[in-house]
């Protein structure tokens, strides 16, 4: 440096700037170093800054006020820069240092403004690295800044004059382009235009914001002033939303089917190396004899069992891998977060040496004062960019977290639509339940502290290498203890794992076992089998907490083993260090900064066996969701839906089909072929396959041999009626859009129309989930008229006339399936078994025992006198008594309504209005009554009636009627957990177990706090020389206060854990159940099963498991 600064400025002085009451730095290290810091990194960032700006296309900025100002103050800077330069060129004889330094920063800040419109060309809105180059600047110039005034003051006037101006200059440019980097500019032309009404507003967060979390402020603003409710958040950003995440996943897990595939392939000899090396990657399998796809588990193999996958020592060969699948979709962003946490941690270490210095500060004499505040602002400082950056960690984690929750769930529910039946056998929807809640969660609380994985060690290697600094060989005392804790806690996790595959079964079981009786509580009800189901739900519950209270005993001699490690290896270190040589003191300096540094030590000991339990438990979600989604599917090509070549509509040539690829045939030598727009109906007895061909020819079938086309869109009508949780006009609609005349023509067809003046909404009436306040006979004209509003080419009907009396079946065919229906010219196949139909269809196919046995038209078929004759005679006696007791029917209903009742109810709407409501309510209930298991005949002959005489009158007099609300939307408590709740779970775990556990935890922290002032007496002995004295007395309370800490900790945990919140969440998932069962039946019709199945499996898992974790930390920081 004395080659460019010249022998007059010296590049350091340590008196100057160390050994001074008013340091300062020399003039060659302010011209050199602190001018070329912020260069050197501009001119280093910008060759990768300008490539990625180049592939930003978010649009151009137009040139605005503040644009315009930041680039005159960038000119200006140049400027002033080179007037310093062309000042020491008409000079003469000065040191290099005075023309490098000009030309360099004058270069930079051309780089500098130039970025600046580079930027704007390419629609940044704010530069996080022209802010981090501005501040650098200010924090530079803050040295000379000083320094200048100083050396003006002491000399009474200023020698150079000129630099002394154009410096102040530079200073205050330089602050002025530092606020205005703290400002965004306007969003770029051509961006997409933000039409959420409530957006996120990190999206549009300038860089000081996003760094700051300063956009939250709004948030945590409103939060103070009142209870945040779910529509006061923000809306999610289009990046995390689901249908961005959720893809990505999928994509990922196809190529790791199809790789896992290729091996299966080349392992059978399919392929050879070379052709491997060869062919594409990700080639596409040859096409298979079924209709399923495999899902990576091996053709013709059977996906392994749940228990065999994840306790069987022997791996499954060629599974793809859906870890690897999770790491290649969200690993890249995750690892933003884990360099984030990388530079936390080595950021943690600074602060037990600046205490040292602080402690070597207060010990020295004779040391200026500025010492002192310039290492308490160090450790202030330090601390906060140290949250900053913790902080900014976590908000990664997090979102990754979310993210991979989100794609999970996405993953399961879209398997759980296409795989194939064999697989819905060993896949219950307790199972699938179970995974889109309690598993796709555990990924999400892994995710969050995953980084300690490999944070941990490296924090317990530095901590180590720092205490080895101070205390010599000793540590390794502390590091014996920490080794042999390593495979106490293996055995551990190894058990825990055990159990938690156990718990998962016990849990599947109990989740399978409430939806069934929630499915089916209707029955449940009106046989009084509450009691016996709810031992039988009890019954596993009681297995589900065998294995939590084993688990907890693991867990409590963990938490014991890890809490008490930092203790351990203090006083093994301790002991040993003032045990092996005389001379070792345990001083302030040696004891403070070892139990700092001990206490970072604290936090990754601690966290280690979290993560590794939540690592056991997200292995077995892992290999669970795994086995999931390997599971076969059902192949979407197996029905050809572009034909149309030939004239017939559906077209089933040699067709085998079966329900498991396992599993015998259920359907032989199909060969069927319907013309477009013709009417075939499929007869035959029960169980001969008649539903089983509908299905095959939706694709949900396994095709053995043979060919199947269907040409068009197709709409299927199911034996029992899927109906939504919605208004009866969006269960219609479906999604298409409303066209009123089209509308009310599907209605008439449906025979609906009378069924709308007897619901109290009308068409906008919301029905309860799976139908249940609708009848048998409703649902499934709702069911048909989707289908015939949604104009489809070819109808596939399932029987749909059967949960319908006589005349409103025959209304039914004549104005909606018949020759002269709605649908003539459409291609229908009815199964029916209804003959009264028949002389009026195209063609009848006779099916006996899964083949078709005779096709042709009807006349045609009792010539043939066969099987189609032989299922007439069967069936003929039963419509002639079905028919005389419809009319049975019909003149009992004369004798209760001689005038018609729902005509005269319309009627009186205006002249009556109290009768009105009360007949009304009556024939509510009389509706709602009505089941899929009673006879609607009687109902709905009246209702036939009514639209016969009175449609046009009655379209012409309804009103239009609000909406009633069935399903409420679900609501949550808000602002503070009320005093009550925190009462009843005392209650559950029993109060005066509560008030001893509160004591233990109190000895527990006193024993804590105890062990600290102990050593803080321990290190006054060498203050009074009386360090060898007493070194057995000081190790031995020590130890005893100790281990008396971590006995009692052992005593909370199995307290805690072990017994009394088990005995909390039992007693809270009996009542629970409890009061579900006891439930009136019109609280089901209102509540949807999947909600009251979250809280049996959600909400009790965070009872279970979350809930004690969260008390015992709450309760160990007092």
């Amino acid at each position: 440096m004395e080659r460019l600064c010249g022998p007059k400025l010296p590049f350091w002085v340590s008196n100057r700037t160390f050994n001074s009451s008013w340091p300062d730095l020399p003039e060659c290290f302010q011209l050199s170093v602190l001018s070329w810091v912020q260069c050197i990194y501009l001119w280093a960032v910008s060759p990768i800054y300008i490539f990625c700006l180049k592939k930003n296309k978010k649009g151009y900025i137009m040139m605005s006020l503040l644009n315009r100002f930041k680039t005159a103050f960038g000119f200006l800077l140049w400027i002033v820069c080179w007037t310093d330069l062309f000042y020491t060129l008409h000079e003469g004889n000065q040191p290099p240092i005075y023309y490098v330094t000009p030309l360099v920063l004058g270069m930079t800040m051309l780089l500098a403004t130039f970025l600046i419109q580079f930027e704007r060309l390419r629609g940044v809105q704010s530069s996080g690295v022209l802010f981090i180059f501005w501040l650098l600047c200010l924090l530079c110039a803050t040295v000379p800044f000083r320094s200048k005034i100083l050396q003006a003051s002491s000399q009474g006037e200023v020698t150079d004059k000129l630099r002394f101006t154009t410096f102040y200059f530079y200073f205050s440019m330089v602050v002025c382009e530092f606020i205005l980097c703290c400002f965004n500019e306007k969003p770029p032309l051509f961006s997409n235009v933000v039409t959420d009404p409530n957006p996120c507003p990190e999206a549009t967060a300038g860089f000081l914001s996003k760094i700051t979390f300063w956009w939250f402020t709004s948030m945590a603003v409103k939060g103070y002033k009142m209870p945040l409710e779910a529509k006061d958040l923000w809306s999610l950003n289009k990046r995390d939303s689901s249908k961005v995440m959720v893809p990505r996943l999928l994509n990922e897990w196809e190529k790791e089917e199809a790789k896992a595939k290729l091996r299966i392939q080349v392992c059978r000899g399919n392929l050879n190396e070379e052709s491997v090396a060869s062919q594409a990657t990700y080639a596409k399998p040859p096409p298979s004899t079924t209709n399923h796809i495999s899902g990576g588990g091996g053709e013709g193999e059977s996906s392994p069992e749940e228990v065999e996958v994840l306790l069987s020592s022997k791996k499954v060969a060629h599974q793809p891998s859906f870890l690897r699948a999770l790491v290649k979709a969200f690993g890249p962003y995750f690892l933003i977060g884990s360099g984030y946490k990388l530079l936390q941690d080595i950021i943690t270490f600074v602060n037990p040496q600046l205490l040292k210095m602080l402690i070597l500060f207060i010990k020295a004499k004779d040391v200026p004062n500025w010492w002192g505040y310039t290492l308490a602002c160090l450790m202030f400082f330090t601390a906060l960019l140290q949250t900053l950056i913790l902080h900014h960690q976590f908000q990664y984690c997090f979102v990754t977290g979310m993210n991979v929750r989100t794609a999970v769930i996405g993953a399961i529910y879209r398997k759980a639509l296409v795989i194939t039946n064999a697989a819905k056998r060993s896949s219950t929807v307790g199972e699938i339940v179970n995974l889109m809640s309690v598993d796709a969660q555990r990924f999400m609380d892994l995710t969050t502290f995953l980084n300690m994985l490999w944070s941990a060690p490296l924090q317990i290697m530095l901590a180590l290498y720092f205490l080895w600094q101070i205390l010599g060989p000793s540590v390794l005392a502390g590091v014996a203890v920490m080794i042999m804790l390593i495979p106490f806690n293996a055995f551990i996790a190894m058990k825990t794992r055990a159990y938690q595959v156990e718990q998962m079964q016990h849990k599947d079981a109990r989740i399978k076992l409430m939806n069934e009786i929630l499915n089916g509580i209707k029955v449940l009800k009106l046989y009084a089998w509450e009691n016996s189901f709810k031992e039988k739900v009890l019954a596993i519950r009681q297995k589900e907490l065998i294995v939590l209270r084993k688990t907890a005993y693991l867990g409590a001699l963990s938490t014991m083993a890890w809490t008490s490690a930092p203790f351990l290896v203090a006083l093994t270190t301790f002991a040993v260090y003032v045990t092996v040589d005389e001379k070792n003191i345990l001083d302030a300096e040696t004891a403070f900064v070892s139990i700092s540094l001990f206490n970072i030590l604290r936090f990754p000991l601690n966290m280690l066996p979290q993560v590794i339990s939540s690592l056991v438990q997200a292995s077995v979600s892992l290999k669970r969701v795994q086995n999931f989604l390997s599971h076969d599917e059902l192949d979407p090509d197996s029905v050809n839906r572009n034909n149309t070549v030939t004239e017939f509509a559906v077209t089933v040539v040699n067709g085998k089909f079966t329900w498991g690829k396992d599993d015998a045939p259920v359907l032989h030598n199909i060969n069927v072929m319907v013309p477009q727009g013709s009417l075939l109906a499929v007869v035959g007895h029960v169980g001969c396959g008649k539903s089983s061909l509908i299905s095959a020819l939706l694709g949900d079938m396994e095709k053995v041999e043979g060919e199947v086309s269907v040409r068009g869109s197709v709409a299927y009508v199911p034996q029992q009626a899927w109906i939504q949780n919605a208004t009866l006009r969006d269960n219609i609609l479906f999604g298409n859009p409303y066209n009123e005349q089209k509308y009310n023509s599907v209605l008439e067809a449906c025979a609906l129309t009378p069924d709308l003046q007897v619901l109290p909404g009308g068409d906008m009436t919301e029905i309860g989930e799976k139908g249940i306040n609708l009848s048998g006979g409703q649902r499934q004209r709702v069911s048909l008229a989707r289908a015939l509003y949604s104009d489809a080419d070819v109808y596939l009907l399932d029987d749909p006339l059967s949960a319908v009396d006589a005349h409103v079946s025959k209304h039914i065919f004549d104005n909606l399936i018949g020759p002269e229906g709605a649908l003539k010219g459409k291609t229908r196949i009815l199964v029916t078994h209804g003959i009264s139909f028949l002389p009026q269809v195209d063609n009848i196919m006779v099916m006996v025992d899964g083949r078709v046995s005779e096709m042709g038209s009807y006349q045609d078929l009792l010539k043939q006198n066969g099987a189609f004759a032989e299922f007439l005679r069967n069936y003929a006696l039963e419509d002639i008594i079905e028919e005389d007791e419809a009319g049975d029917e019909i003149m009992e209903d004369d004798e209760l309504f001689p005038d018609d009742a729902l005509s005269n109810h319309t009627d009186m709407v205006d002249s009556e209005p109290m009768i009105n409501e009360a007949k009304r309510s009556f024939i509510r209930q009389m509706s709602i009554m009505s089941s899929d298991g009673e006879n609607p005949r009687s109902r709905s002959v009246r209702r036939h009636g009514c639209s016969q005489r009175k449609h046009s009158e009655s379209q012409d007099k309804k009103k239009p009627r609000e909406m009633e609300k069935l399903i409420q939307a679900e609501t949550a408590e808000t602002g503070q957990v009320k005093g009550k709740v925190y009462l009843e779970y005392v209650k559950a775990v029993g109060p005066l177990l509560s008030v001893v556990i509160c004591f233990l935890y109190g000895c527990q922290s006193a024993a804590s706090i105890g062990t600290n002032i102990w050593l803080s007496e321990w290190t006054n002995d060498a203050v009074t020389n009386s360090t060898t004295e007493n070194v057995q007395m000081r190790v031995g309370v020590y130890a005893a206060l100790g281990f008396a800490q971590g006995v009692l900790l052992l005593i909370n945990c199995l307290l805690c854990r072990a017994y009394s919140m088990l005995q909390a969440a039992k007693l809270t998932h009996r009542n629970l159940l409890q009061g579900v069962l006891r439930a009136p039946q019109g609280f089901f019709e209102s509540t949807p099963t999947g909600r009251l199945l979250n809280r049996f499996s959600k909400d009790v898992d965070a009872i279970d498991s979350q809930i004690p974790d969260n008390i015992d930390i709450w309760m160990r920081t007092f």
